[in-house]
């Protein structure tokens, strides 16, 4: 009579994995959350403030005293 903790039957387990693994898993992650959130942001951005849009009066620079100069 067969065991019934045969192999064979039923799903595999799997092994755990590595600490080198699960670092490269880890930084993955983070970059792929870093490059989305840059994504969402140059989303939002493009449609805040259109590329045809200019402003109607030019803007001053940060040194300039006078805003006509």
């Amino acid at each position: 009579m067969r065991s019934s903790f045969a192999v064979g039957r039923g799903g595999t387990l799997l092994k755990t994995p590595s600490h080198r693994q699960q670092a490269l898993r880890r930084r993955a992650t983070v970059a792929c959350g870093v490059i989305a959130l840059a994504l969402a942001s140059g989303l939002i951005g493009s449609l805040i403030h259109p590329a045809g849009a200019l402003p109607s009066r030019p803007t001053t620079g940060p040194f300039s005293y006078f805003p006509s100069e």
